[in-house]
């Protein structure tokens, strides 16, 4: 489901498998993680090339604190996705602004997603394109109590952001946003939580 892992891996996910608690990216990169997109790119640039292909576009699926963990290509991809591959809105998934509901959600923090909002914004301005962010977010998630949502309307006001649509928690089996769910703990932590 994240289009920019595309060929993206570890040593050690090729010699033992995935990691047991499969946090490349969080709470930080893990050293093992190299976040290249030098061969997404490689595959964008040959499906523009194709005979009678107009577009490509890429609506959703992407991983921006990826894109900002990859030193060496991220700024080349946000450019040439911004150039060729975004049809006036990119799906992102920041899911909150809470940094303690993304904590429990695995998920990098506000400040990330600020950052990506302001490359990509800063992209598209030097491109001379007009297209926009717009944000998939859930509410009701472990961890996320009044204050939380409160937090959330606060910068969703604030930001001019005003969404269609907001997904509710909705506990899926095996999940381990559904562990704390069902038992109000942080199974990693064994603390409670709302």
């Amino acid at each position: 489901p994240t289009a920019n892992f595309y060929k993206m891996g570890c040593k050690k996910q090729k010699e033992s498998g995935a990691c047991a608690d499969k946090q490349c990216l969080y709470p930080s990169v893990c050293p093992a993680f190299k976040p290249d997109h030098s061969k997404y790119l490689s595959l964008l640039r040959k499906l523009r090339e194709l005979p009678k292909v107009k577009k490509v576009f890429i609506r959703s699926g992407l991983r921006f604190d990826c894109i900002l963990a990859d030193k060496k290509h991220g700024n080349e991809f946000l450019n040439e996705l911004c150039a060729h591959h975004v049809s006036g809105q990119l799906k992102v998934a920041p899911e909150h602004i809470s940094d303690n509901v993304l904590k429990y959600m695995g998920k990098p923090g506000e400040s990330v997603y600020n950052e990506f909002c302001q490359k990509y914004k800063k992209t598209n301005e030097r491109l001379g394109k007009e297209q926009y962010l717009v944000p998939y977010l859930i509410s009701g998630h472990p961890g996320s109590d009044l204050k939380e949502a409160v937090k959330l309307a606060e910068y969703l006001h604030k930001h001019h952001i005003n969404p269609e649509q907001v997904q509710e928690f909705y506990p899926t089996p095996g999940t381990l946003s559904t562990c704390m769910f069902y038992t109000e703990m942080d199974p990693r932590t064994m603390k409670p939580v709302y």
